[in-house]
């Protein structure tokens, strides 16, 4: 490990589509989801009674798991994800998706096994075979109490774990996200980070509305050829600053025991004439 952690956002970053609206789509539920929208307490609940409807019109788990094989991806995400790894930084995502779309996606992908971690709202199938999706914030606890974020999920809190978990001294973070719950865990980045939102995008205009209030450095992207090479320039940057530094505080210590060396030498006696 280099010492980064890249934690990237899911929809709309790795893929370039919603996987919510994917599914809905695909399965022919759309006017369905829209006369729900309304009538739902948020997301969460909308897409796990989707989910119930689409059991009962008689769609499987495996019609779900088949419209992700054509899901759109930009065709540098999957290379980019691939080098970051090979440079041996800690891959993980942070998404309000669920486990099961995400977890098909990566394993359609063969990127799995690329990512140490995935947080997102916890998914399974049930004894009828229906897809049941779950808040990631246990809903009969007392609610995380942030106000930029769903009730469901407040990545900034995941970000704070994560960081909790690493070195501060050691670790450096770069985080990739498009959607307006990825402005909370922007906030929680540090001096020496990076943030790398999409441009046009809900978290990036959040950002600039008030980009002092983000201690990372700021590194829009547009597009998968964007993310590839402002990324893998970033991961770069660092391992050069790291192995500089390492370099440096390895001749300090040479130039120390040298000059220790010298100091403790014994000296010479004089000489009686």
């Amino acid at each position: 490990m280099v010492g980064i952690v890249v934690v990237f956002d899911f929809d709309k970053t790795i893929i370039d589509s919603d996987s919510d609206n994917w599914v809905v789509d695909e399965l022919g539920a759309t006017d369905l989801f829209n006369d729900l929208l309304p009538t739902m307490p948020n997301w969460n609940s909308l897409m796990d009674r989707m989910l119930k409807e689409l059991h009962a019109r008689g769609k499987t788990i495996e019609d779900i798991a088949d419209v992700f094989k054509r899901i759109p991806i930009h065709p540098r995400i999957v290379p980019a994800i691939k080098a970051a790894h090979a440079l041996g930084c800690d891959l993980r995502i942070v998404s309000d998706a669920n486990t099961f779309f995400i977890e098909t996606i990566l394993k359609h992908l063969e990127l799995r096994e690329y990512f140490s971690e995935i947080n997102t709202n916890p998914s399974l199938v049930d004894e009828e075979g229906r897809l049941r999706i779950f808040p990631y914030h246990d809903s009969h606890k007392p609610p995380h109490g942030c106000s930029l974020c769903p009730p469901n999920m407040c990545k900034g809190l995941i970000i704070e774990t994560i960081q909790a978990s690493v070195s501060e001294e050691e670790e450096k973070f770069i985080y990739l996200g498009d959607g307006s719950g990825d402005y909370c865990p922007s906030l929680k980045l540090r001096d020496g980070d990076h943030v790398m939102p999409r441009k046009d995008f809900p978290v990036w205009d959040l950002i600039c509305k008030n980009p002092l209030l983000i201690k990372a450095e700021i590194h829009e992207w547009i597009d998968g050829e964007d993310l590839e090479r402002i990324l893998l320039g970033l991961i770069n940057k660092i391992i050069s600053i790291e192995e500089t530094d390492q370099f440096i505080s390895a001749e300090c210590k040479l130039q120390t025991i040298s000059v220790s060396a010298h100091e403790s030498r014994p000296k010479a006696l004089p000489v009686q004439q």
